[in-house]
C-alpha cells in the first residue's frame, strides 16, 4: 500500500499540526494507519529571521519551497497554517480540506504578566506582523515597536530574557504547543480581529490527484472552510499584501456567515472596520462584498 509523503515546515508547531492531519486521516481511513511520512522542508522564511517579512517579499516565504516540492512530485500533499498562504495559489494546486479551526484569537505575552493597560509608556513591543503593529500603535501610540521573528518558543524566550517587554502570539499556536499558560491576556475578537485564516490548518495537494482528493474530502471541516474562504476573498479583493495591515474574521450561525474586517495604515492611523453578513452557501461573495463596502469608506489606505 502506498505511503503518503507530507511536506511541512520543520518548526515544532508545524510538526504538531502535521500530526493533527495524520490523526484526522487515520480516523477517517483506519486502513491508512502508519502510511504517512513527514518531509520537513526548510523555507526561506525559516532560514532568514533577521529581516521583516515586508523586506523579504511576503507570506510566500513560508510556503513557496513546499509548494514547489508538491509540483515536482517530491511530496504527495502539504500541510500549511492557512494564515501563511497567499491568496494566489500556484496553478495545479488546490486546498480541498481544512481541519476544524482552533481558537483564532491573539494572546498578549509580557514578562511580568502585565495587561496592555498596565504596560508603561515606552514599552518595547516585538512583532513581525503589521496587523499587530497597527492595532497596538492605534491603541497605545506611546509604545515602541521592534522586529520580532522566530518560532513560538524563540519569541517567548525573548520576552522572558528582557530583549522585549511584550509580544502578541496566536492562541492557536500556544494551545497546540501546550504553552497557553504563558499568555498574560487573551484579546477579545470584538476588539482585536485576527489575521486572515488564523488558527486554521489547510491541506494542499495537486488538482490531478483524484484519488487523494477523495480521501481528503471527509477531513474537511466545512464551517472552517467557508469562513476562511470569505476571509481570503476579502484579502484578495483588497489586493492585500504583507505591506497592508488587514484583519478579518468570519463565523457561521445557521445559514448566515457573519463577517468583520479591518484595514489600516502600518502606524495605526486611518483604521477602518467593516461588518457584513451573507449566506454561507456563497462565502467568497461575502468576503468580496465586505471589501467593496470597505473601499466605499474612501479609506486613505487605498488612495
Amino acid at each position: 500500500m502506498k505511503t503518503f509523503r507530507i511536506g511541512t515546515r520543520g518548526s515544532p508547531l508545524a510538526l504538531i499540526q502535521t500530526q493533527e492531519v495524520i490523526r484526522a486521516f487515520e480516523t477517517c481511513h483506519p486502513l491508512l494507519k502508519g502510511r504517512f511520512e513527514i518531509v520537513a522542508i526548510k523555507t526561506t522564511g525559516d532560514t532568514i529571521v533577521d529581516r521583516s517579512l515586508v523586506d523579504l517579499g511576503g507570506k510566500s516565504l513560508f510556503t513557496k519551497e513546499i509548494e514547489q516540492a508538491l509540483l515536482r512530485h517530491n511530496i504527495d500533499l502539504a500541510v500549511h497554517s492557512m494564515k501563511d498562504v497567499t491568496t494566489e495559489v500556484p496553478q495545479g494546486l488546490t486546498f480541498p480540506a481544512m481541519l476544524e479551526r482552533e481558537d483564532p484569537r491573539d494572546a498578549l505575552i509580557t514578562r511580568e504578566h502585565l495587561s496592555f493597560e498596565d504596560l508603561p509608556k515606552g514599552t518595547l513591543f516585538g512583532t513581525s506582523s503589521l496587523r499587530r503593529q497597527a492595532y497596538v500603535l492605534h491603541k497605545f501610540p506611546h509604545f515602541h515597536v521592534t522586529l520580532l521573528r522566530g518560532n513560538v518558543p524563540t519569541r517567548l524566550q525573548k520576552v522572558e530574557n528582557g530583549d522585549i517587554d511584550a509580544a502578541l502570539l496566536a492562541v492557536a499556536g500556544l494551545k497546540r504547543l501546550g504553552l497557553l499558560e504563558k499568555a498574560t491576556q487573551i484579546l477579545p475578537l470584538d476588539e482585536f480581529l485576527p489575521a486572515v485564516a488564523q488558527g486554521a490548518i489547510g491541506i494542499q495537494c495537486r488538482e490531478t490527484d483524484k484519488d487523494l482528493l477523495q480521501l481528503l474530502a471527509p477531513l474537511n471541516h466545512l464551517p472552517t472552510f467557508q469562513a476562511v474562504t470569505a476571509e481570503r476573498a476579502f484579502m484578495k479583493s483588497l489586493n492585500g499584501s504583507c505591506r497592508t495591515p488587514i484583519a478579518a474574521y468570519g463565523h457561521i450561525e445557521g445559514e448566515i456567515l457573519f463577517f468583520k474586517g479591518m484595514v489600516s495604515e502600518p502606524q495605526g492611523h486611518n483604521m477602518h472596520f467593516i461588518s457584513h453578513q451573507g449566506f454561507v452557501s456563497n462565502p467568497e461573495a461575502v468576503g468580496e462584498e465586505a471589501a467593496h463596502l470597505l473601499r466605499e469608506q474612501r479609506c486613505p489606505v487605498f488612495s
